[in-house]
């Protein structure tokens, strides 16, 4: 019995001891990484909300470039990162979803290796043309450039 009791107190008192020793997150700096140069659109982003979540964190926030071999430099080292919390990867629907089919070796599975966040921004693409090109809809541009192998550009 007194055996029982003697680790009853050393549980209870490592289990008090724990949550008096939990820190508040982040108790570091946090790194954003992003897998592209400075200026572009991802790396303009991270900048902008840097400096909110530092008001909001009271900790630094590091934004980290790691341009390279169509963004999986950055995506690797992205996920090589302890998960902590204290490293975040501003993904792009290049690096998470279409580098694994066009670089079939790439050692990054976004659904393995990253859990999703937030949605920061929605990117829209657009399609534009010359006015004089007879097409006026992706349909047409595609049966145009069927119908002119290797013509437009």
């Amino acid at each position: 019995m007194k055996r029982a009791f003697t680790w009853g107190l050393a549980l209870l008192a490592a289990l008090a001891g724990g949550g008096a020793a939990a820190q508040n997150f982040p108790f570091k700096p946090v790194r954003i990484i992003i897998a592209f140069p400075a200026g572009g659109g991802t790396d303009i982003v991270a900048r902008l909300i840097g400096p909110k979540l530092i008001e909001t964190w009271k900790q630094q926030v590091i934004v980290d470039n790691r341009p390279g071999a169509s963004g999986i430099i950055g995506t690797e080292l992205a996920a090589k990162s302890p998960p902590d919390g204290h490293t975040l990867f501003m993904g792009t629907m290049g690096n998470l979803s279409v580098n694994k089919h066009l670089f079939p070796k790439m050692k990054v599975d976004p659904i393995r290796d990253f859990a999703p966040v937030t949605q920061v921004v929605a990117v829209h693409f657009v399609m534009i043309a010359h006015p004089s090109l007879p097409a006026k809809t992706v349909k047409d541009v595609i049966a145009l450039a069927k119908a002119r192998p290797g013509q437009l550009t």
